[in-house]
């Protein structure tokens, strides 16, 4: 495949700016590394986080972007895993050291030496981007490039999540965003039900809830009509973290499922009692991938992409920041589309 000698790109300079466009030299692929043809790429709160510089900064300027599909261009020396042609996903978690405790007892997402896309390596807010092949995961057939992109972190985190919820029948979600809009159709097809909180006022939000089978939707603030066994926190607000043992029943757990938070404030022991616990979720496991695009790949699981291209990325992450999307930015390289 005859590769051009140079690329678009959106980049991140310096925490607080805007994004920029460029053009930079399309890079080659060497040893496990695969040079990726992105065809789509979502956009998550954890770019956000990056950008925003909530994150420290640890690459700049840095191509952000880890929820990457696209195929294979060229392959390095060492890369025998996928071949040229073949359609790959890429998710945050980019490389790890493989021999620490971690790693070696199926925890390698807490790995201290992990490598992130988009973060420790350049992401998919471009034409091509290399992925150590070891990291990639196959994609369902079921779904096309666009529809693909959200499942690669608010899928795999949100399962993540969700598993640690373990048996509650009662669930709720803060925050209804990306991650949100596709565990609440798992749930529910599990026969879950679904508690959807949203911002104050969000009425839009609450109706997409309601539509994708919660029982139930309101603002963060609200008592939910029924005592919940278990909630996700997918908004990084470290205030309904109290909020939701409130709501939790006695054994419950509350999952902090966000890579960034704002601080917890101070709560009564009472809300922390009977046997009540809260967690958090960190980065997530090639087996994570694994067990979920298993799960999903009858497709059966709705993704409801809102579309930019590729040099819109700051509407699209303004959008995002503004909570005006219903379903997940995805960002799209070398054409025109319709947003």
């Amino acid at each position: 495949m005859e590769l051009p000698p140079s690329m678009h790109a959106m980049v991140c300079d310096a925490p607080g700016r805007r994004l920029r466009a460029v053009s930079l030299p399309t890079p080659q692929a060497r040893g496990h590394d695969v040079l990726i043809a992105v065809a789509a790429c979502g956009v998550c709160r954890t770019d956000l986080h990056v950008i925003d510089g909530e994150l420290p900064a640890r690459l700049l300027p840095i191509v952000p972007g880890h929820e990457i599909v696209g195929t294979v261009a060229a392959v390095g020396d060492a890369a025998h895993r996928f071949h040229v042609g073949q359609r790959v996903g890429v998710p945050w978690l980019g490389g790890t050291c493989g021999c620490c405790v971690y790693c070696t007892s199926a925890r390698e997402n807490l790995c201290d030496h992990a490598r992130f896309t988009g973060y420790d390596r350049h992401g998919g807010f471009a034409d091509y981007t290399l992925a150590d092949e070891r990291y990639c995961l196959a994609l369902p057939d079921a779904y096309d490039d666009v529809h693909a992109a959200p499942l690669l972190c608010a899928g795999l985190i949100g399962y993540r999540a969700y598993a640690m919820t373990g048996a509650a029948r009662r669930i709720g979600l803060y925050g209804f965003g990306a991650a949100a809009h596709i565990i609440v159709q798992l749930a529910v097809q599990q026969g879950r039900d679904v508690f959807a909180f949203t911002r104050p006022g969000d009425a839009r939000a609450q109706a997409f809830a309601l539509a994708l089978g919660a029982r139930w939707a309101g603002p963060s603030t609200a008592t939910p009509p029924l005592p919940l066994d278990a909630a996700i926190l997918f908004a990084p607000d470290g205030a309904l973290v109290p909020q939701a043992l409130a709501a939790t029943a006695k054994g419950g757990v509350v999952v902090c499922a966000g890579i960034h938070m704002s601080d917890i404030p101070a709560f009564p022991y009472a809300l922390l009692w009977g046997e009540r616990s809260v967690r958090s979720v960190a980065n997530l496991t090639r087996a994570d991938g694994e067990a979920f695009f298993a799960l999903v790949a009858r497709g059966e699981i709705a993704t409801v992409p809102v579309v930019y291209p590729l040099e819109q990325a700051n509407d699209a992450i303004a959008d995002l920041r503004a909570g005006k999307i219903d379903g997940a930015a995805v960002l799209v390289p070398g054409r025109s589309v319709t947003a």
